[in-house]
């Protein structure tokens, strides 16, 4: 199980956060902030922590975007995610950290190939975050 955040400013052009990853798989790409999940939390709890690890960020108010199950979704194995949306005003400072080998604030309007079936998520991300910010 892993757990993936993704977190959009309410800006008239709306950022999103990303980190580029540092190892394999997708080494170099884009991605959701976000990793497996420890023995002895929630998926909302280790939503948070990696948000935290590879960001710097200390953030907590979830929206659950979904769960994502492909069978194909990870090059690792089986692996199944919970996605989580967080809302904020506009960009914080972040740094990589961790596994990241940096963070960035990207424009929904202009974003990399993202890693994973993150594209997938960050669909659903965006028709939930439409929903809060009317």
């Amino acid at each position: 199980m892993t757990a993936d955040c993704v977190v959009i400013t309410k800006e008239e052009d709306a950022k999103v956060l990303l980190i580029q990853r540092r190892d394999n798989p997708y080494k170099g790409c884009w991605a959701f902030p976000g990793g497996f999940m420890e023995i002895d939390e929630t998926t909302e709890q280790c939503a948070i922590r990696e948000l935290e690890e590879e960001t710097g960020l200390k953030l907590n108010k979830l929206h659950q975007i979904g769960a994502y199950s492909k069978v194909d979704r990870d090059p690792r194995g089986r692996t199944i995610t919970v996605a989580y949306l967080i809302i904020i005003d506009e960009p914080l400072p972040v740094t990589g950290l961790d596994d990241a080998a940096n963070a960035k604030w990207w424009s929904l309007a202009s974003l990399p190939q993202l890693a994973f079936d993150h594209d997938e998520i960050l669909s659903d991300a965006i028709s939930i975050y439409k929903e809060y910010i009317k």
